[in-house]
C-alpha cells in the first residue's frame, strides 16, 4: 500500500505543475472529473486507515487521550473535524459493500455516503433488510445526479420507491416525530442590550415560522428605487410594523391590568416646541424626533405634575385601576415600588394600600405598583406600605427584620 500511495503522490505532484493553460477545454473538464474521482477514492482509503487505527487503539498506545485528539495533532485538524472523520469511518464500516465500492470508485463523495448510511438505517428499521438493500441501489443512482443536500431531500420519500406499502405510515410517523421535536425545541430569547436595543434569538416551530413569514413578507418589499435598506433592515422594520398593527387592533390580552400600549412620557412644552426627549416606562429615553413621530399617531393624555413630579391628575378616574389611573400610577412608581425590586411596570399589578373590600378607594393616593411576587408577599407578610409626605410609596419592614422599623423606598426606578 505504501508503494502504491507513493506512486500516486508522485503522479499527483507531477500534475500540480502541469501547464493547464495549454489544455483544451474538453481536457480540462475531463481532468477535473478525474481529480474529483481520485479525491473520493483517497477519502475511502483514508477512512479505512482511520477505522483500523481507531480499532487497534494506536492513539492511546502513543499517549493520546483519544483517537480524535491524536488525529488533531497528527493531521492538524480541529477536534470536531477529527471526530466527524472517526464517526464516518465507523459508518462506512457498517454500510453495505455497494456503498463502500461506490466511494472507492469515486461514484459518491463522503457527504453523500453519510446521507445514504442514515437513510438505509431508517429504511431497515421501517421496512426490513430487503427494502434496505433496494434503497442502497436507488440512492447510489441518485447520487450520480444530486449532491448531498438534494439527496437528503429525496431520501425523505425513499420508501415510496422501495416499500410503498409502508411509506404513508412511516411518513406520518416521521412527521409526528418532527412536530414533537419542533415543539420541544421551540423558544424565543430576548436579551436587552445596555443601550436599549434588543437581541432576538430562538427557533420557531413550523407553524409559527409560517405565520411570521406570512405576516412580514408583504411588508419587507422595498418601498421604491430610493429604498436603501438592507434585507435584514427591511425584515426588522416589518416586524415592528406587525407589532404596531397588533397594538392598534385592540385584541391583545391585558397586561398588568391595562391594554398593551407603548407609553412615552414627555413635557408639554417640549412636545409643542419639538425639542423634548421622551422616557419609556423601562427608563430608556427616545430622541425628540422619535417622540414627535410617535405623537403623530397616538392618544395624548394630559398629566398635571406637582413640584416633586408626582402626578396630581391624569384624565378621569375609573372604578378599576386601569386606563388613565394606571398610567398615572406608572408615571409615579415607574415599576414595582417594593424596595430593591427592578421589575418594570408591564410586569406589575396595581395594589390597593387600604383594601377595596375594606372600604378603600380606587384612587392614586390609595394605590401602589407591585410585581406579582411582591404583591403576594405583601398580602402574606407583616410589611406595611403607605405613601410618604411627598406622595411616594414607602414600606415599613416587620420588627424581626428591622427592630427600628425604619421605612424603606425603592430607589432603583428613580431617574432624572
Amino acid at each position: 500500500m505504501l508503494e502504491e500511495l507513493a506512486q500516486a503522490e508522485t503522479a499527483v505532484a507531477d500534475c500540480v505543475g502541469a501547464p493547464t493553460w495549454a489544455l483544451p477545454e474538453r481536457d480540462l473538464v475531463a481532468a477535473l472529473d478525474a481529480t474529483h474521482r481520485l479525491e473520493q477514492r483517497l477519502a475511502a482509503v483514508k477512512l479505512t486507515l482511520v477505522r483500523e487505527l481507531d480499532g487497534r487503539g494506536t492513539a492511546t498506545a502513543q499517549g493520546a487521550s483519544s483517537t480524535a485528539v491524536w488525529l488533531r495533532d497528527r493531521l492538524r485538524l480541529t477536534v470536531g473535524a477529527a471526530r466527524r472523520l472517526i464517526e464516518l469511518a465507523a459508518t462506512l464500516d457498517a454500510v453495505p459493500a455497494a456503498v463502500r465500492d461506490a466511494l472507492a470508485g469515486g461514484a459518491v463523495d463522503v457527504e453523500q455516503v453519510r446521507v445514504i448510511a442514515g437513510t438505509v438505517e431508517t429504511v431497515h428499521t421501517a421496512a426490513g433488510a430487503e427494502a434496505a438493500d433496494k434503497a442502497v441501489g436507488v440512492l447510489v443512482d441518485w447520487a450520480a445526479q444530486f449532491d448531498a443536500a438534494g439527496l437528503r431531500k429525496l431520501s425523505t420519500r425513499i420508501l415510496d420507491h422501495v416499500a410503498p406499502e409502508v411509506a404513508d405510515a412511516a411518513a406520518e410517523a416521521a412527521l409526528r416525530a418532527d412536530e414533537s421535536r419542533a415543539a420541544r425545541d421551540r423558544h424565543l430569547t430576548t436579551s436587552e442590550q445596555p443601550d436599549g436595543r434588543l437581541r432576538l434569538t430562538g427557533i420557531l416551530d413550523t407553524e409559527a415560522a409560517a405565520l411570521l413569514r406570512t405576516a412580514i413578507d408583504p411588508l419587507t418589499a422595498p418601498t421604491g428605487p430610493d429604498d436603501t435598506r438592507t434585507p435584514g433592515q427591511r425584515r426588522h422594520d416589518a416586524l415592528a410594523d406587525v407589532c404596531r398593527l397588533a397594538l392598534r387592533g385592540g385584541d391583545l390580552p391585558e397586561n398588568g391590568g391595562d391594554r398593551p400600549q407603548l407609553v412615552v412620557t414627555t413635557t408639554y412644552d417640549g412636545l409643542t416646541r419639538q425639542l423634548g426627549t421622551g422616557a419609556l416606562d423601562t427608563g430608556l429615553h427616545l430622541t425628540a424626533e422619535a417622540v414627535r413621530r410617535l405623537a403623530c399617531d397616538a392618544s395624548i393624555l394630559p398629566a398635571v405634575l406637582g413640584g416633586a413630579s408626582q402626578p396630581l391628575d391624569v384624565g378621569r378616574q375609573r372604578r378599576l385601576i386601569t386606563g388613565p389611573l394606571r398610567r398615572a400610577l406608572v408615571l409615579r412608581d415607574r415599576g414595582c415600588a417594593f424596595p430593591g425590586c427592578d421589575r418594570p411596570p408591564r410586569w406589575c399589578d396595581a395594589h390597593h394600600i387600604h383594601h377595596w373590600t375594606d372600604g378603600g378607594t380606587t384612587s392614586l393616593d390609595n394605590a401602589v405598583l407591585l410585581c406579582g411576587h411582591h404583591h403576594r408577599h405583601l398580602h402574606h407578610s407583616d410589611w406595611v406600605v403607605r405613601l410618604g409626605g411627598d406622595g411616594q410609596p414607602e414600606f415599613t419592614p416587620p420588627a424581626w427584620i428591622d427592630p427600628d422599623q425604619i421605612p424603606r423606598r425603592n430607589h432603583y426606578h428613580r431617574r432624572t
